[in-house]
């Protein structure tokens, strides 16, 4: 604790004082931005015939070529019209005052852009004729270069979230032109990311993001969907009064959004998810990458990963790096990243990032600025606070397992004595995945303390004893759980925790004896042995159910504990298990949820069990 508070003395008093406040530097960039650029729009025919529309900013310099950044999106790239500016230009605060010629381009189907939207666009097989996301940017960068005046040939590209895959998708295939891509929490399947975990439905974001996102247009315009009204802050409240899923088209969409109907005909990965998954099309690479996310992202956490791992193993011509810091979804771009939640960091992780990785990281790919230096892997190291550099990812690990026990205990040695743990879920009451009273989604659930679950009879916890030494958790962690169920399906959701000691030292560590939340993941128990062949459990028999955690670096601090729990629900960001057995999970009717009573078996012939890296363990 002391040494937190230390670095943030130091951090105070070395940083420089600010000229002006957040606000006015923001109304200074504008201003600069409006001075120093000419706006003009476009419509840019792609290879079949559909165009595009794309807005450029271009610096008002009467002499120079400049690279270009590149951004598509499907959120709108306005303001439109000729006389209304964007405020900020670029992935940060940094890009416009150095020019580059900013070019901003709604997706086809989207806004003010011809064509018919698609969402996640699969990508064409091989020599197939048709257009796809890489077609569109190419043909995109094809037009900058020959009818952009004053661009001296170099294109960068980058994107957040949907954003994000726009800018994977780009760079397959790659169009000379391209020097360097950022995909940052790209979206990389919707069977992990967003929209389901392991084949549960992440129902409060679908809903959400498709009742306005989804709705199909009639032709082009300015404006979109306006966001679903609630009439209510309390989403716990009103998804549990929604009832089953099967209920939202009467309610609520009028079986109006197609993609929304799509979840209901495709309950199981097949074709339809299947083909859009980018990951297998990240081919054909030859440019500068730079994958970036957040450890804390609640939407898209998977995607950075792999999209890294991938394009990484499978593109030798292409310089592929990742950098992770202890952010939410996109928190990295705007905000100054000193928190997460409950979580501080000591110094303001974001702005460093913007500073000192990626204005870096395109100024020397487009501009021939000073070599970055970045690893192949910048990670943050959470619990310990600090930046670790990497030559690989995952680094050099020891393969350790966390085993569960009788009474509560967690060890990294066998347990012996055979038993169980069980508990009643209930659909009726399920266990909420935060605290917070929203009908969005919390981002900062993702560092929450637990203690509020772990008050309730539906949740298990087990915990370590008081660490003597430092314990560093790095890379990939995989639950494997011996479970047995009275039901015929069942959802498992397993939690990383840090137990922090009881005493407070500084009001910013948060309260005393808090369960700070490290990794949690959710798996739809049917899938177990297959995503595209669900089966029913046989009631009462012990089964085993493996549970794929996203990759961590954390630090248990000695004198902390780790913690993990066990439940059956996280309500409302993933939809109820009925526990009872339907074909279509998705057509469940209310009648279909019953309660069930879930066994944690553990001992030498069920070693339920977390199989974690271990990076360092002591001073």
């Amino acid at each position: 604790m002391l040494r937190r508070v230390l670095l943030r003395l130091s951090i105070v008093a070395t940083a420089p004082i600010l000229a002006a406040t957040p606000a006015a530097a923001a109304d200074d960039l504008a201003a600069f931005v409006r001075a120093n650029y000419t706006k003009t729009e476009h419509l840019v025919p792609m290879r079949d015939g559909v165009r595009l529309y794309t807005v450029v900013y271009t610096p008002n310099d009467l002499e120079g070529e400049w690279p270009v950044m590149l951004l598509r999106t499907p959120y709108g790239s306005g303001p439109y019209g000729a006389s209304d500016y964007r405020t900020r230009l670029g992935p940060s605060e940094h890009f416009a005052r150095e020019k580059f010629v900013f070019v901003y381009q709604d997706v086809r189907g989207k806004r003010m852009s011809e064509g018919t939207f698609v969402n996640m666009r699969p990508q064409r097989a091989g020599g197939e004729d048709g257009v796809d996301e890489s077609t569109d940017t190419w043909d995109t960068i094809e037009w900058i270069v020959d009818e952009l005046p004053r661009t001296n040939g170099r294109v960068g590209m980058w994107g957040i979230s949907y954003p994000g895959f726009y800018a994977a998708a780009g760079m397959i295939d790659t169009h000379p032109a391209l020097k360097a891509v950022s995909p940052q929490a790209p979206i990389a399947d919707w069977w992990f990311d967003d929209m389901h975990h392991h084949g549960a439905f992440g129902l409060n974001l679908a809903f959400n993001f498709f009742s306005s996102f989804g709705v199909p247009r009639e032709a082009p315009a300015e404006k979109g969907e306006p966001w679903f009204d609630h009439e209510t802050d309390d989403g716990y409240r009103f998804f549990l009064e929604l009832g089953a899923v099967s209920n939202v088209n009467e309610r609520h969409f009028d079986g109006e959004i197609p993609f929304w109907n799509a979840f209901a005909e495709h309950p199981t990965y097949d074709e339809f998810w299947q083909s859009r998954n980018l990951l297998p099309h990240l081919r054909d690479i030859d440019t500068n990458v730079l994958v970036v996310g957040g450890l804390y992202d609640a939407e898209d956490l998977y995607g950075p990963w792999n999209v890294y791992r991938v394009a990484n193993a499978e593109n030798p011509s292409a310089d592929v790096r990742v950098v992770m810091g202890p952010w939410s979804h996109g928190q990295w771009a705007r905000r100054s990243g000193e928190r997460m939640g409950e979580a501080w960091f000591g110094f303001d992780t974001s702005v460093w990032y913007r500073e000192h990785v990626e204005f870096p990281f395109f100024l020397h790919h487009l501009k021939d600025g000073p070599e970055p230096g970045l690893p192949e892997a910048l990670v943050f190291e959470t619990g310990a606070d600090r930046w670790r550099r990497f030559e690989q990812w995952p680094p050099a690990i020891t393969g350790d397992r966390l085993f569960v026990g009788p009474d509560g205990t967690l060890s990294f040695a066998g347990i012996e004595a055979d038993g169980y743990e069980e508990y009643v879920s209930d659909p009726a009451h399920p266990v909420p995945y935060t605290q917070e009273i929203t009908t969005r989604w919390a981002r900062d659930y993702m560092t929450e303390d637990q203690r509020f679950a772990a008050r309730r009879p539906d949740v298990v916890t087990w915990r370590s004893g008081v660490l003597e030494e430092d314990v560093t958790l790095a890379g990939p962690i995989t639950a494997e759980l011996f479970v047995s169920t009275t039901g015929e399906d069942a959802d498992w959701v397993v939690k990383l925790i840090d137990e922090f000691p009881g005493e407070v030292e500084d009001e910013e560590e948060g309260p005393g004896g808090r369960l700070e939340l490290v990794r949690s993941e959710i798996f739809r128990g049917r899938y177990r042995h297959s995503y595209t062949d669900p089966e029913p459990f046989v009631p009462g028999e012990v089964t085993r159910v493996e549970v794929p955690l996203q990759d961590v670096l954390h630090t248990f601090e000695r004198g902390h504990r780790i913690v993990v729990q066990v439940q059956s629900s996280m309500f409302p960001f993933f939809d109820r298990n009925p526990q009872s057995w339907v074909e279509n999970i998705h057509r469940a009717e209310d009648e279909d949820f019953v309660k069930a009573t879930h066994r944690v078996y553990f001992g030498a012939d069920t070693p339920t069990a977390l199989r974690v890296g271990v990076l360092d363990r002591g001073p």
